[in-house]
């Protein structure tokens, strides 16, 4: 589970973000990003809507997922930025490993400012 320290709180704070960050997308998630300009540690958020899937244990198991490769990845994110990840509808049909997977590889390629399999928007 990821540790509160790098969660971001608050509805105001996540359509900020949504409004003001930039936009990166894969293939089952879009994630949108605001660098802070500080050193301050990253910060995420999950949104996995009702549209993605009516039950409860189909959008926990999506948050959970991504949280925890989140957890083992944030090592290697730069600090200062903060981070909202919208889950699309066929994530639901991925198995958790490809889940963490692909949001391993957002973070990667974040990390060395490549993006790898992300469009650009």
């Amino acid at each position: 589970m990821l540790a509160q320290i790098y969660s971001l709180k608050g509805e105001k704070i996540i359509n900020e973000i949504l409004k003001k960050g930039q936009k990166k997308q894969s293939e089952n998630f879009g994630v949108f990003f605001v660098d802070r300009k500080n050193t301050g540690l990253p910060k995420f958020a999950f949104v996995i809507s009702k549209k993605i899937s009516k039950l409860a244990v189909n959008r926990n198991r999506v948050k959970r997922a991504m949280g925890e490769s989140v957890r083992r990845n944030v090592p290697r994110v730069p600090k200062g930025y903060d981070f909202v990840f919208l889950a699309k509808k066929n994530i639901v049909n991925k198995s958790t490993d490809e889940i963490m997977k692909e949001v391993q590889d957002f973070l990667t390629g974040f990390e060395q400012n490549e993006i790898t399999g992300v469009i650009y928007n």
